[in-house]
């Protein structure tokens, strides 16, 4: 434990130095150097606190639902939610579903003291992998309840080999895990951990409802009109070299591209890839745009690939031949078949996707075509594929409510 809190110093310091160089880091410490004097501005003293935790902007999804759940059936509670990284803090800062957001402090054992000694938090909520050995402690030695929601555990993962004895303990300080799959509650019970409930991940409620709350895209639904789609979302090169000369050769089939990475040497790269397609950055349309006669549109701004699922027959998403693929039940909550890289391995729904007839890995170029072909000539089994993803988020669906009824608020 004295090792971990020094290399937490370490990396407290060398965050520090790093944010001399580097925008994300100094992000970060400028975050940090804010935290205490917002808490002591903002915390009500005397009024009940639940604090929720996100590493960044995906666990803050996760977690978005169950805080939005309490917020509208105990409003006796206020939030207090906190971010490690600022690709989520810059995003959700002004969250109107809390009513605090900031940074968590690094995890040393003052910074915890500290940090609890100006909240009245009730109950803890860590979302996914968030695991801070010393904030655990102190939550634990006050006797506040703490949660680690949506969380998922692999084999491989430290916590099961003899260097991640201190994470054990630590974890052992949790009051309730609610996990993901029966994989997790089995690798948690083998280290004595029986405090455990299956209930599947909160995203597939949150892709629900923002399902519902989808914005009407008129230019979009234009474009979608007349031909079916191949929608591409939060594509990266690696990705984008595979799917656009496959669809370049697709008649009948339009794109729509949604690169995760919006800028303009990336966009140009799109671009000049778009061999003999007529195609518009939706940026610069307007509301009398012709996008009817368009074969591709390329989506540069941020917010709208959640409800431009809803305009397509096939979506492919982004990132499986990098760090990592992203949501997956974004488009299959609109009921229609996914392809994804090979880097899926860490994503239970992108598995079981797979599993359920609704989700399509992909290797190389050989394997998206033989994939997308397959569709395009049997549509009964694009239907098919389609229903299968459709069904698999609306079976996961009220996870957040057994969640929060399970609390005793």
């Amino acid at each position: 434990m004295l090792i971990y809190s020094i290399g937490i110093a370490l990396l407290n310091a060398g965050t520090r130095v790093a944010a001399l160089f580097n925008r994300k880091a100094r992000l970060q410490i400028k975050g940090h150097n804010s935290i205490f004097k917002t808490l002591k501005n903002q915390v009500v003293q005397g009024d009940r606190y639940l604090w929720f935790h996100a590493s960044s902007l995906g666990e803050f999804e996760q977690g978005r639902i169950i805080m939005e759940t309490i917020r509208r059936d105990y409003p006796q509670y206020r939030i207090l939610l906190t971010f490690y990284s600022p690709s989520g803090y810059e995003v959700r800062k002004n969250y109107d579903g809390a009513d605090i957001v900031c940074y968590m402090p690094f995890d040393l054992k003052f910074n915890a003291r500290r940090f609890l000694n100006l909240c009245n938090i009730e109950k803890a909520f860590f979302i996914k992998y968030e695991f801070w050995p010393n904030f655990l402690r102190e939550l634990s030695k006050r006797s506040i309840q703490t949660y680690s929601v949506s969380s998922i555990f692999r084999k491989d993962q430290y916590i099961f080999k003899k260097t991640g004895r201190f994470m054990r303990r630590a974890l052992k300080t949790f009051t309730h895990f609610y996990v993901q799959d029966s994989n997790s509650k089995e690798l948690l019970e083998s280290i004595g951990i029986n405090r455990v409930t299956i209930v599947g991940d909160t995203r597939a409620d949150r892709v629900i409802q923002i399902a519902g709350q989808a914005a009407e895209l008129p230019l979009v639904e234009k474009f979608a009109s007349d031909c079916k789609v191949f929608i591409a979302g939060s594509s990266w090169p690696a990705d984008e070299e595979l799917f656009i000369p496959l669809m370049n050769q697709r008649q009948g089939w339009k794109m729509i591209i949604a690169p995760h990475v919006i800028d303009e040497n990336h966009l140009k790269m799109i671009e000049g890839m778009l061999e003999g397609r007529r195609f518009a950055r939706y940026s610069g349309l307007t509301a009398d745009s012709d996008t009817q006669n368009l074969d591709c549109l390329i989506i540069d701004c941020f917010g709208l690939l959640s409800s431009i699922y809803r305009y397509g027959n096939i979506a492919y998403i982004g990132g499986g031949f990098g760090a990592g693929i992203h949501n997956t039940l974004e488009a299959a909550v609109y009921g229609i078949p996914v392809i994804f890289g090979p880097n899926n391995k860490r994503f239970r729904e992108a598995l079981q996707l797979i599993e359920q007839g609704g989700g399509f890995e992909i290797t190389d170029s050989h394997s998206l075509r033989m994939t997308v072909d397959k569709f395009i000539s049997d549509p009964a089994f694009l239907e098919q594929s389609g229903k299968a993803a459709g069904d698999y988020v609306m079976s996961n669906n009220g996870v957040s409510e057994r969640i929060v009824a399970s609390l005793n608020l």
